[in-house]
């Protein structure tokens, strides 16, 4: 049987009163009176319970994390970097997988209230007004992360979508491609549909190249097989491009799977361009180019400011920088 506080206090000699505001390092109790608990509780190897201890100063010493999904490579390096950062600050971390679900959503975060946890990092989803109201009524700091929300004051961490898409068909072409096309995501989602396709046109009228809408491939997802269908669509559309910019790394390998099927050479017929730098970016045959995505830091980052919220000093939203990592799957025009 597991010893409580009450043997605690007895192997001490003191009150229960007493071991509790030592264990939470409250005053009211000599130096000796500490050494004989911390003595005590070392003898009976005695494990404080987080809830109760939570009771008194307020802080379970947990953080919760809501991911849409926890399957995805993506979701993985942040949680690493989550989970890290949690450990070295004495913190513990209680994950759910929305799947982008508002009831499960709602559901998680009021188990993640009733288990009074000390913040909450709330990744790669759109805030809605429902979503805002429950987090509201947590009463604890929420940090967005690959996400923003314009119109609620909640900070957050992710990197400048727009001016990435821009520098990854900026490359295509300064690789001398003029006849560009883009797969895209959900041309609704306002967090990385939107701006990557914005990101697209921008580079493509300023190098003076002639755009339609055409050239853009919207896709419901930033799925393998959102981009296995784009890229056999694109293609139909327009036989003659030379090069495609595609708004995730999973896409861009649908896409290769659909050029091999179709017998197109990449980078030979057509280049392509990712957009994350997961670790399949490298294990793709060609190797894909990529825009990097900072995810370790991201979720290190998100962390350090839902703490620094917690002891009462504000958080400023922190846009970390993009990197284009140059791999094989572009070939120059020039």
């Amino acid at each position: 049987m597991n010893p409580t506080i009450q043997d605690v206090a007895n192997k001490a000699n003191v009150s229960i009163a007493t071991v509790s505001r030592v264990l939470n390092d409250l005053p009211g109790y000599s130096e000796k009176t500490k050494q004989k608990v911390l003595q005590a509780i070392e003898d009976l190897g005695y494990q404080p319970n987080a809830i109760a201890r939570g009771l008194v100063n307020r802080k379970t010493g947990t953080i919760g994390v809501l991911f849409p999904s926890v399957s995805g490579l993506l979701s993985a390096e942040v949680l690493h970097g989550i989970e890290a950062q949690a450990s070295e600050e004495g913190h513990s971390v209680i994950v759910c997988n929305t799947e982008a679900d508002e009831d499960k959503t709602l559901k998680y975060i009021q188990l993640l209230s009733e288990k009074r946890v000390d913040g909450l990092v709330f990744v790669s989803e759109e805030v809605t007004d429902v979503y805002y109201k429950a987090l509201s009524r947590m009463g604890v700091p929420v940090v967005l992360v690959s996400t923003q929300s314009f119109q609620y004051p909640l900070p957050y961490v992710k990197v400048d979508d727009r001016h990435a898409a821009y520098t990854a068909t900026r490359h295509l072409i300064q690789a001398g491609h003029t006849q560009l096309g883009m797969i895209s995501g959900n041309e609704k989602d306002l967090i990385a549909g939107i701006p990557r396709m914005e990101g697209f046109k921008q580079a493509i009228m300023e190098a003076g190249l002639p755009f339609q809408e055409s050239q853009i491939e919207k896709q419901l997802s930033f799925t393998y097989e959102a981009g296995q269908e784009g890229f056999k669509t694109l293609l139909t559309r327009h036989p003659e491009m030379t090069a495609v910019f595609a708004a995730s790394d999973e896409i861009a390998i649908g896409a290769f799977s659909a050029a091999y099927e179709m017998g197109i050479s990449i980078p030979g017929d057509v280049s392509v361009v990712g957009y994350d730098n997961l670790k399949l970016a490298e294990m793709s045959v060609p190797p894909l180019t990529t825009i990097a995505q900072p995810f370790q830091r991201m979720g290190e980052k998100a962390v350090e400011m839902v703490l620094q919220m917690n002891r009462g000093k504000g958080a400023e939203s922190c846009i970390l920088p993009h990197v284009l990592i140059e791999r094989k799957s572009v070939s120059s025009r020039n």
